[in-house]
């Protein structure tokens, strides 16, 4: 069971938050041309279609965002095959183009590590790059985001949960430690 330890972001920090990787997306890429976003399923999805909101604000360019199931690439189960799409309707081909995974929370990196096999899959990349809105660090693979939100260094025993309005109903970012029984 896990008991909330602090609150890490309200709403208005998770959007600024937003709004910084996406100002950082654009001038490292020096704009959005044959860039997509992949957000990794399930709280990258939402998370890539406000970082699509914020960069047409900015650049006034709608930047198409996919949803990647990974949990065929996972190394603790096998379930379900590769799934791109981009509002259920159709799939992309990596090649040549700068793809930006986007996911909730980076820990281990051993997602991350199941999303680049996926994508990879689909073919070769300009780039791959990675946007998360909390780096807890603990990394059990080399892989580091290229844009963070938030850093928060944790224990083993703490746990980052990311509330999303489009699936939880609220919008935060909590810590949460888990209870001693």
């Amino acid at each position: 069971m896990w008991k909330t330890k602090n609150l890490l972001m309200d709403a208005k920090a998770m959007s600024r938050a937003i709004r910084r990787i996406a100002h950082e997306i654009i001038e490292r890429n020096k704009g959005l041309d044959r860039t997509v976003l992949v957000g990794i399923h399930t709280r990258g999805v939402p998370l890539a279609k406000r970082l699509r909101k914020e960069l047409a604000a900015i650049e006034g360019i709608d930047v198409p965002v996919y949803d990647l199931d990974i949990s065929a690439y996972r190394d603790d189960a096998k379930k379900k095959a590769i799934n791109t799409v981009d509002n259920g309707t159709k799939t992309f081909t990596a090649d040549g183009i700068t793809v930006i995974l986007v996911d909730d929370v980076l820990f281990t990196g051993r997602t991350v590590r199941s999303a680049l096999n996926a994508i990879m899959e689909l073919g070769r990349p300009r780039y791959i790059e990675l946007a998360v809105l909390i780096d807890r660090g603990h990394r059990e693979l080399p892989i580091r985001a290229d844009y963070v939100g938030k850093n928060v260094p944790t224990s083993r025993r703490e746990d980052i949960s990311v509330q999303l309005m489009e699936i939880d109903g609220t919008e935060q970012v909590v810590l949460r430690e888990k209870e001693r029984l």
